[in-house]
């Protein structure tokens, strides 16, 4: 049986009161991520970072910032390699790689060239996160990457803005949102999903909006993730799904309250799965 089924199958409930859950990102960070094994810590550890992202450039900016809780690295520590890259010093390597490399280019950008800062830092962090070995965390963060810059593509068509300047990475798919003048990028065939984006894209209601583009997520993790029962895919699967809820929550208590008790139902499903499944 896999190492994981007792803490995925032993997860506390989880019930809405008044609207707020009362099991959280920051809950599993303090009482699952610590029974993980180094090697997975380092897979969760690509879901957290995100926050570090924006601590980084928060306190490049300023150091007296109050960093988001949710990080893996303190304010002091994040200060403190900022210094090292700046005295040209060899970083410890508790850090992620892109962080030094960030901070380098950060630092050779003109005054004007600030605001393209957070486009670099994140273009560095799906390049890391992508080269992951976990087949299905790569996939999941290059299906990030090509939703996030379809929607901006369609969007500066929409609006007449110069459509590379608004593309983050250096994919394949990448190079065709920046050169293709075909209405879907010349992707039609490459992206099952590409019709789905374009689609959600006419609407113009934004909460709606990003009600389906969370929708849209939820059930590439669902389809995706099909046959991974207590694995740390399915850990990281449950969290991105219960950041998703809390974010549905305040957009729409009713639709967050559904999705959550979804959620559960298939975890108490999983502990009864066939007897095939359990080695």
């Amino acid at each position: 049986m896999d190492a994981y089924y007792y803490l995925v199958a032993g997860l506390p409930d989880i019930s809405l009161e008044d609207g707020k859950l009362s099991y959280t990102v920051d809950s599993f960070k303090s009482e699952i991520y610590p029974e993980l094994s180094d090697k997975d810590k380092k897979i969760i550890d690509l879901f957290y970072l995100k926050f570090d992202n924006d601590n980084l450039l928060h306190l490049l900016k300023d150091k007296d910032y109050a960093v988001k809780a949710q990080g893996l690295f303190s304010a002091d520590e994040i200060l403190s390699l900022i210094d090292t890259v700046k005295e040209g010093d060899a970083p410890d390597k508790k850090y992620p790689s892109y962080f030094s490399k960030f901070i380098s280019e950060y630092f050779t950008l003109a005054s004007e060239e600030i605001y393209r800062a957070s486009d670099m830092l994140t273009s560095d962090y799906y390049s890391y996160a992508m080269k992951t070995k976990n087949s299905f965390v790569s996939a999941w963060f290059e299906f990030n990457l090509n939703l996030n810059n379809i929607q901006s593509a369609i969007s500066a068509r929409k609006y007449k803005l110069d459509v590379p300047s608004v593309i983050v990475g250096d994919t394949e798919v990448c190079e065709m949102l920046r050169t293709s003048n075909a209405r879907d990028f010349g992707l039609g065939d490459t992206l099952s999903y590409l019709d789905s984006i374009q689609r959600i894209s006419e609407i113009d209601d934004l909460v709606e909006r990003e009600k389906k583009i969370d929708q849209l997520k939820w059930n590439w993790l669902e389809i995706e993730s099909f046959f991974d029962y207590f694995t740390i895919e399915r850990l990281f699967v449950f969290l991105l799904q219960l950041e998703m809820i809390e974010r549905w929550i305040s957009l729409d208590k009713d639709k967050g309250n559904e999705l959550f008790r979804a959620l559960i139902q298939s975890l108490k499903n999983e502990v009864q799965i066939p007897e095939e499944f359990r080695n």
